[in-house]
């Protein structure tokens, strides 16, 4: 992949002719093609095995025109990897039907060689890479471990995650065990996933903000800064999403990623000022807007574009992935907006306000 790609020059802060655009979920329910290839495979089949992976991965480059492929994957692969049985219900999601409560389950975990345990997705990365023929970068992806062990405690998604809390109180070492061994799998998994050939990578710490701000600190963010640290990164982007954590900003512009990527609830300009230049942005459209129609989309697009202002360092994304009943239709409306809208941006003469 050229390094001066739109992606990977707004990555690095550099200017770009127009704001680059992808989409959290991008491949995935809301597109018929997908659809049609769920109906005769399961979501893991289709996890682990690179062709599908691949197929679908390029799916949302060739109908949508995004400036980034994510790859087709799931952050509940490492859990599993390290030796949790993972098990995928209809209309129930992930699973996993043994949950860690004990501290014999935690010391049973291992730390998994990526190429061993995890050899189909760095063969997807290989594969899509291939097939993208660098049209555009390839953008793969880890669970932070609070993300990871929240689930893991659980068994699945919680509204509370009072299981995963209670340890963390309870037990503050067992969680802080638990947190090792996840940032050290992570860590091992981003090499991998960049020794394979990806032109970004992200980390995803969706439940972030369940915790207080000093717990965010202790039980998230300090693991996610060792991960970074930790990464041969080569040049390549490292992006750190965590959603409903807004006041904790400057905090998390510190923790050594390139990109931060905010949630809808976050004034993308006051981001941009509490970032200081140190990072780039990416987001924050509320995913709800795509629902309405592609005039109003467009405004959407118009309002978050004006609160970033001009000048580099900005990738347009959603605050969170996009729903699967969300119109194709749509989502091409928005990705045709931001490039459309977007120049105005980077021409030189336009004055941030």
């Amino acid at each position: 992949m050229p390094s001066d790609h739109t992606f990977l020059r707004a990555c690095r802060r550099e200017p770009v002719e127009a704001t680059p655009v992808w989409i959290m979920r991008q491949a995935g329910r809301y597109l018929p093609e997908y659809r049609r290839i769920r109906e005769h495979y399961d979501f893991m089949t289709m996890c682990k095995t690179p062709s599908l992976a691949a197929e679908i991965t390029f799916l949302p480059v060739e109908i949508l025109g995004v400036d980034a492929a994510i790859l087709f994957s799931d952050i509940l692969v490492i859990p599993e990897a390290m030796g949790m049985g993972l098990e995928f219900h209809e209309g129930r999601g992930p699973v996993f039907p043994d949950p860690i409560r004990t501290e014999n389950q935690i010391q049973a975990l291992t730390v998994p060689d990526p190429s061993e345990k995890l050899g189909y997705v760095l063969d997807a990365i290989r594969e899509t890479k291939e097939r993208l023929g660098g049209k555009v970068p390839l953008i793969s992806f880890s669970g932070s471990p609070w993300t990871l062990a929240a689930y893991m405690i659980e068994g699945q998604g919680s509204p509370d995650f009072r299981q995963a809390k209670t340890l963390m109180y309870d037990r503050p070492d067992l969680m802080h065990l638990l947190l090792g061994k996840l940032a050290e799998s992570v860590a091992a998994y981003l090499n991998a996933q960049i020794e394979a050939g990806a032109d970004a990578v992200q980390i995803f710490d969706t439940w972030g903000g369940v915790l207080s701000p000093d717990d965010f600190q202790t039980f998230s963010l300090s693991y996610i800064e060792k991960i970074i640290s930790g990464l041969r990164r080569n040049g390549t982007p490292v992006i750190f999403y965590c959603r409903g954590t807004g006041v904790l900003l400057d905090e998390v512009a510190r923790c050594g990623a390139d990109v931060i990527g905010i949630d809808w609830t976050v004034d993308i300009g006051r981001a941009r000022e509490i970032a200081g230049g140190r990072v780039a942005i990416q987001g924050n459209l509320d995913p709800a807007a795509l629902y309405a129609a592609p005039e109003k989309i467009r405004e959407a697009v118009k309002g978050v574009l004006g609160k970033f202002g001009s000048g580099p360092g900005h990738i347009f994304n959603l605050g969170a992935g996009v729903a699967p009943d969300v119109p194709v239709e749509n989502v091409r409306a928005l990705v045709q907006a931001v490039k459309e809208e977007s120049r105005v941006y980077h021409d030189g003469n336009h004055i941030r306000r």
